[in-house]
């Protein structure tokens, strides 16, 4: 499938089949994530993949009680380290927030090409995803995406023209 058509058909899934993902096919989705652009290439994620049951539920409970994300055969949460990402970004911010936004984003799109359902998860409080994983304070968490195959065929939620979002030239 070409680049453009797995953007085109890309969807936030949010029923997922049992079946688990054969490794081949989830070491190319991670592959994905880990060869996406960074600023200065300094690559300020981690990606924690959790698989226990009852880690994915208590997750799926940090994000406002969204339980679908414990269906998945996997739920990926995607960390930074803003003191290891690029600090000038635009003369005025550090760059984590966009690379692993970038990183998360190659991820989505590999698994959309494997046949794979995704959901960006940004209603979650990290306060409370912290702890279920031990993450480090010095370490933000971004996002998280169950992963695994859908069992819904998710609608199309549309997108703005074209025309609504570009100009030439000047604002």
């Amino acid at each position: 499938m070409s680049i453009l058509n797995i953007i085109k058909t890309r969807r936030s899934t949010r029923k997922y089949k049992q079946t688990p993902i054969p490794e081949d096919v989830f070491l190319r989705v991670i592959e994905a994530a880990r060869l996406a652009p960074s600023g200065k290439n300094f690559q300020p994620w981690k990606f924690i993949i959790v698989k226990k049951q009852a880690l994915k539920e208590k997750l799926a409970e940090a994000s406002r009680g969204q339980k679908f994300i414990a269906q998945a055969a996997v739920v990926i949460v995607a960390c930074a380290y803003p003191e290891q990402s690029y600090q000038n970004q635009g003369n005025y911010m550090q760059s984590w927030s966009i690379d692993v936004t970038c990183a998360l984003d190659h991820l989505m799109l590999q698994a959309q090409e494997e046949g794979l359902g995704t959901c960006w998860i940004g209603a979650f409080e990290e306060e409370k995803v912290k702890p279920i994983l031990n993450i480090p304070d010095n370490v933000k968490v971004l996002a998280l995406t169950p992963l695994g195959y859908p069992d819904e065929e998710p609608r199309d939620r549309g997108r703005k023209p074209l025309a609504e979002i570009i100009s030439y030239d000047s604002y």
